[in-house]
């Protein structure tokens, strides 16, 4: 699919906006969310479907339906993303990754944003830390930021605590879901970012965490599911003057 650009407005501000910065001598942090945002999918649900359907951990009967329920439980999604890194008790990390790595090959072409290519390609030489945060467990993440010269390190996603290399059920950190994105960040980094940018409501939190430039992007059609929520930020967005874009 051919996606718009962002409009010239947009890049005027933020080189100014480099500028500026670097002239202070400030600290270069730009954070963005992962599924939505950098690419039109979302790479910790396609893990899990990809786990389904290669049949490589034990599930519960109907195992999509028991995770939309448990995103349904309490108004509150929370236990449902843990729940997505909780299934791979007892296998390596090793395994996990390479499993990720697999079911992300296997949505080809990948729907990598160009316009978050060229975005992040542009903080890149201004030597810009980048940083993903996302609700998906890192590992399905990883290989995505893969793609955009990211490392491993790079991503703050849902994990449970790792035993002797072995995956267990344990949570580890807070969950990377609305302010929990903030809360993620700041447990192993200092520095505030000068840019966020997030797709659905549940990043507005991440947005407002910026100091200089928020950016609200949205991809999905009327009959996506995600739609409502992209739609809730754009309106945020506007009401709040951020930037916001439709790539469709």
């Amino acid at each position: 699919m051919k996606y718009k650009s962002y409009p010239e407005t947009f890049w005027k501000q933020l080189n100014e906006t480099l500028a500026e910065l670097k002239k202070n001598q400030t600290p270069l942090v730009a954070l963005f969310d992962a599924d939505g945002t950098l690419w039109d999918t979302d790479l910790g649900e396609n893990l899990f479907h990809y786990t389904i359907d290669n049949r490589l951990v034990e599930l519960p009967p109907n195992p999509w339906e028991h995770y939309l329920e448990l995103k349904k439980k309490n108004s509150d999604p929370r236990d449902a993303y843990l729940w997505l890194a909780q299934i791979y008790k007892g296998q390596t990390l090793e395994q996990v990754r390479k499993w990720s790595v697999e079911a992300l090959k296997s949505l080809q072409p990948f729907p990598l944003f160009d316009e978050q290519r060229k975005l992040i390609g542009l903080l890149k030489s201004h030597q810009v830390k980048i940083k993903i945060i996302t609700a998906s467990i890192s590992w399905a993440v990883e290989p995505g930021a893969a793609l955009l010269g990211l490392e491993s390190t790079d991503v703050i996603g849902v994990e449970t605590r790792i035993h002797n290399g072995v995956v267990t059920e344990e949570k580890a950190g807070v969950i990377t879901y609305r302010g929990g994105k903030v809360e993620g960040y700041k447990a192993q980094f200092k520095d505030t970012p000068f840019l966020a940018v997030g797709n659905s409501e549940g990043d507005v939190e991440l947005l407002e965490y910026a100091s200089h430039l928020r950016l609200a992007v949205s991809a999905a059609n009327r009959e996506d599911r995600l739609y409502k929520s992209e739609y809730q930020l754009q309106e945020i967005a506007k009401s709040k003057n951020w930037h916001y874009h439709r790539f469709i």
